[in-house]
């Protein structure tokens, strides 16, 4: 299971293998000790290095960064000074906070790129959510994240996301699909920020039914099909 994920919670383990917690937890410290995982709080992390195709924040900086700075400055365009924003990880809602530098704002965050970017600006108040760090993602995750959040509301999240299918919003790490469903949770209004490589490709876990958005922005090169469907169901969409 570790192929896909750094990261399994203990709850995920127990039920995909059939195991008690005390059998799952021997285990895992038996894998502990052979170097091949780190327990940590809740589950464990793998050490073995990740597969050339995973999911790494400075890879994907570099992909479709035309499309993702339009797709930014437009998203920076629907928010106004003295809002209390969300920003969840991710390098397109990295670019949305550079959008956002200009102004006031309180800015709620599980990014480290995003707050290393905001930290000195003295227009912005900036409020880390904590959590356990991912280190290849570059955000706060987990139980503490997710308690973290849940005594807070926010005028709006701007979220990346892993995967759009008909199915709806999805990803394929249990702690980033927690901390999104937190992040809408909270929120008075979700919009999403994807390029138009985002669809079609489904997640293993499911983060919400298309109907949790109430805007999505993308670029141009988004298939109609999917244009179609989000209109469909009455969620605002914008090509950048």
């Amino acid at each position: 299971m570790f192929e896909t994920k750094d990261f399994l919670d203990l709850e995920t383990l127990c039920r995909e293998l059939d195991a008690s917690e005390s059998s799952v937890r021997r285990d895992l410290d038996i894998l502990e000790e052979e170097k091949l995982l780190r327990r940590v709080y809740g589950g464990a992390v793998s050490l073995q290095p990740p597969p050339a195709r995973a999911f790494d924040y400075a890879v994907e900086s570099g992909r479709q960064s035309d499309e993702k700075d339009r797709i930014a400055r437009f998203a920076a365009g629907l928010i106004e000074d003295g809002q209390t924003v969300i920003l969840d990880g991710g390098s397109t809602v990295a670019a949305v906070a550079r959008e956002l530098s200009a102004k006031s704002l309180h800015i709620i965050t599980n990014s480290l790129p995003i707050a290393e970017s905001l930290e000195s600006l003295r227009n912005i108040e900036l409020t880390l959510t904590g959590g356990y760090l991912d280190p290849r993602l570059r955000v706060m995750l987990g139980p503490f994240c997710e308690q973290m959040l849940g005594n807070i509301r926010a005028d709006a999240v701007i979220m990346g996301i892993g995967s759009i299918t008909e199915a709806g919003f999805s990803n394929n790490n249990t702690l980033v699909v927690g901390s999104e469903q937190k992040m809408i949770e909270i929120a008075s209004r979700v919009i999403i920020v994807a390029d138009h490589t985002k669809f079609g490709r489904g997640g293993m876990i499911p983060v919400a039914p298309l109907s949790a958005a109430g805007i999505v922005i993308s670029d141009k090169g988004l298939a109609p099909e999917y244009a179609d469907l989000l209109l469909s169901i009455g969620i605002e969409l914008y090509l950048a």
